[in-house]
Parts: C-alpha cells; sequence; structure tokens
C-alpha cells in the first residue's frame, strides 16, 4: 500500500464517522468513565471521549506506534502522510535514474 492508499482510508473513514457515534461499553470503561466524569465535572460526557481519543492519538505517536504501523500497513510514516510525501519524493530519490552496477566499475 502506498501513501495515496492511506489518504483514500483516511478519507472514507472520515466521512463513515456520523457526527454522533454511538459506543457500546463494557463494565470496566462504563466505570472508569464514571469516575472521570465524577472527577472532571464536564458538560457533556462527550468531551470526556474526545479528550480521550486525543490522548490516545498523541500516547501512540509519541511512542512510535502509530509509525509503526502505518509503516507495516502503508509504507508510509505519520510525517509522511502530513507532507503528502514520501521521505524519497522529498529527497528526490524517486526520480534518480537507476544505477548500472554492472558498468560502474568499468573504465
Amino acid at each position: 500500500m502506498s501513501l495515496d492508499d492511506l489518504s483514500d482510508d483516511v478519507q472514507q473513514a472520515y466521512s463513515d464517522l456520523d457526527d454522533d457515534i454511538e459506543l457500546a461499553l463494557d463494565r470496566e470503561t462504563r466505570h472508569e468513565l464514571a469516575l472521570l466524569t465524577a472527577l472532571y465535572e464536564p458538560d457533556d460526557v462527550d468531551e470526556l471521549v474526545r479528550r480521550a481519543v486525543h490522548t490516545f492519538f498523541q500516547s501512540a505517536l509519541d511512542r512510535g506506534q502509530l509509525d509503526f504501523h502505518l509503516r507495516q500497513g502503508y509504507d508510509v510514516t505519520y510525517d509522511e502522510y502530513l507532507s503528502g510525501m514520501t521521505y524519497e519524493e522529498m529527497t528526490g530519490q524517486s526520480q534518480a535514474p537507476p544505477r548500472d552496477d554492472v558498468r560502474r566499475y568499468q573504465m
């Protein structure tokens, strides 16, 4: 897969997300959410869920898990995704002519 595939998949996933997402919570998650709600007293529980997504994303980014999974699935990194170009495209390596190793050392 490639950077274009990743961009297409992100756009598809974005369009598949509704403004209102219904979540099925298991007992542990419900308990943790109740504790956080009591602790932080948000105006809306949705705010805690938004914060959780941001925190999870940042954690995966900081620990390198995001790049690891992107590299495995799409052969790109998050930086490449953000720039819209692979490192090879940024450095011009993708435009370099192929090396001729057979004739390389002939004089």
